[in-house]
């Protein structure tokens, strides 16, 4: 029940022996982490964010799905927020918590009319140019390494394909996405660096702005700028950062975390006949077991409220669990072999402020895409390390490998004789 007879007490606060998300032991295992709060606390748990910041997790699939569902309690604008005083300027989640003048800050009529447009301009993306684009990509980044037998396909692939393909929307030139890409990678992690990468990333999007106000294009941002809705032009670097953050960040982590299950699971063979027929289940297994988004901040309360026996005072923060929703046994299907359509996983959020579908479309075809071409071209492919030894990139939000080396047989291009 979202709501129980017996509320269990207080706030979140520091030095109550809460459950840190973050750190090595949270980085290995989040979801053992996941398992232990739901055992000690329920669907909701007052937690502790880097920094011992406190907030309250929402663990439970019916308790994401209310809070998601309500915004009339549950808002978006973070300025809401009772404990700004105490959050340090450095803070490296402050990035992605802080308010900006955009679309994922703003509630009611205009979030719809600001999401609308967003979602106008990447529906106007044409999906068989893009799947045509992103076999070009694919086909140039395996050249690189494929006659080495070995690569990382998480830097040498899954980390620069998304990127690569994401700036040819924006109509931004090649020579950026590297230091996008890493940028934008940095900002997702812990530490300083994180608040550094993000303010690298958004002077990027005001310069590019600027760029298409003078000469626009067949692109994302000159969509957006001529948009009917009429947003201001200032404005759209955030909502430019933050489209192509997720953008990056999820796409680049969904593809990684299927290659490392079809490389190390039995049932995703990677191999010509039987590799291409597993990519559509492998990336929704993937979706429920080990999502690219698996925590998000947040919802911030709007009036006093319970949620999951929970007292939640207003102008706290809501951590909505992602991952650990997933996880929640009302919900996670008994077995994967017959559940390639089950697509009730949290993985996209949900309501109103849940990730577009035309983004989900895009997103999705670029990995569809990617994986296909790399199984085609190096059908037997393994992973180079044993399975234990992968890392994890430390951060609370994303889900997503430091590495995946892997090694093949050398595909050498053909040369000319003599």
């Amino acid at each position: 029940m979202v709501e129980n007879m017996h509320e269990r007490p207080g706030a979140p606060s520091a030095g109550d022996g809460l459950v840190r998300l973050y750190g090595p032991r949270f980085q290995s295992d989040p979801a053992a982490i996941y398992r232990e709060i739901r055992r000690e606390h329920g669907p909701v748990a007052p937690v502790l964010l880097e920094g011992d910041v406190p907030a309250w997790l929402v663990l439970g699939y019916r308790e994401v799905h209310h809070v998601t569902s309500n915004p009339q309690i549950f808002g978006r604008d973070s300025r809401r927020w009772n404990a700004w005083k105490d959050i340090p300027a450095d803070w490296a989640l402050r990035p992605y918590a802080e308010y900006q003048p955009c679309s994922v800050f703003t509630e009611g009529e205009e979030h719809r009319r600001r999401g609308g447009a967003l979602s106008d301009a990447l529906a106007a993306v044409d999906q068989f140019e893009l799947r045509n684009q992103v076999e070009r990509i694919a086909d140039q980044l395996i050249d690189t390494f494929a006659e080495s037998g070995r690569a990382d396909l998480m830097a040498q692939y899954a980390l620069r394909l998304p990127v690569l393909a994401i700036a040819r929307l924006f109509g931004l030139s090649e020579a950026d996405a590297p230091s996008l890409a890493a940028d934008i990678a940095a900002s997702a992690d812990e530490g300083e660096e994180a608040v550094r990468a993000h303010q690298r990333v958004v002077a990027r999007m005001r310069r590019l702005v600027e760029e298409k106000q003078a000469r626009p294009g067949a692109d994302y941002p000159s969509r957006l700028l001529a948009h009917p809705a009429g947003l201001p032009p200032e404005e759209i670097p955030s909502d430019l950062f933050l489209t192509m953050g997720a953008a990056q960040l999820t796409t680049a982590d969904w593809m990684g975390n299927t290659l490392r299950l079809m490389l190390t699971d039995d049932r995703f063979a990677l191999n010509l006949s039987g590799g291409r027929r597993s990519v559509g289940q492998a990336l929704n297994e993937v979706l429920w077991e080990e999502t690219p988004t698996q925590n998000f901040v947040g919802r911030w309360v709007i009036q006093d409220t319970r949620l999951g026996g929970r007292h939640i005072r207003k102008g706290e923060v809501v951590v909505l669990g992602l991952a650990a929703a997933n996880a929640d046994s009302q919900v996670r299907p008994a077995s994967y072999a017959h559940a390639s359509g089950n697509q009730a996983y949290m993985s996209f959020s949900h309501g109103l402020h849940g990730c577009p579908q035309p983004a989900r479309e895009i997103a999705e075809a670029i990995v569809q895409t990617a994986i296909e071409v790399l199984v085609d071209r190096l059908p037997d492919i393994v992973l180079a390390v044993p399975a234990h030894e992968l890392e994890w990139r430390p951060s609370v939000w994303m889900r997503g490998l430091i590495a995946l080396p892997a090694e093949f047989s050398p595909m050498y291009a053909d040369r000319p004789a003599g």
